[in-house]
């Protein structure tokens, strides 16, 4: 059996708790609109054929398959968590490329582009747009606080 998606969206989302990193991270999973599902991390290639759409409502409690960087910190600290995605521009898929930091989104947004030249290069391969989709936050005093930025797969075929 082989599950090859056929479709995704891109979102992602940034909360903070007094309570925890695991509920910071539960509340910017809902701000990104995927906290009802259960999440599979899986790894960053996009099937021929796939095609981008818009977010969708998911079904409680679904299985759902994404990349999926996230980024936790404390109060005080300037995290970030984004993805860039591209597809080949001989039409065969394409790639996701994911990356956290503590730090800035601007420094982030370099380092996710750095990793998908290099993506191309091993494999020889040259890239059509790259998109980029990353998440800062700053983090209050005395909370904890998370980003997220996933792309979602949503259908298959």
């Amino acid at each position: 059996m082989h599950l090859t998606p056929s479709g995704f969206f891109v979102t992602s989302g940034k909360a903070t708790s007094r309570t925890s990193d695991l509920n910071a991270f539960d509340n910017a999973l809902f701000n990104a609109g995927i906290s009802e599902q259960n999440l599979v991390a899986v790894s960053s290639v996009i099937p021929v054929g796939a095609k981008e759409c818009d977010k969708k409502d998911l079904p409680m409690g679904a299985v759902t398959h994404c990349v999926l960087s996230q980024m936790r910190g404390r109060g005080g600290d300037v995290i970030s968590a984004g993805i860039a995605y591209a597809y080949r521009v001989d039409g065969k898929g394409g790639y996701v490329a994911e990356g956290k930091l503590f730090g800035c989104e601007a420094d982030l947004r370099l380092e996710l582009e750095s990793k998908m030249a290099e993506m191309s290069k091993m494999r020889g391969i040259e890239f059509g747009e790259i998109r980029t989709v990353a998440m800062e936050h700053r983090i209050p005093p005395g909370e904890y606080g998370c980003c997220v930025a996933a792309l979602v797969f949503t259908e298959y075929g």
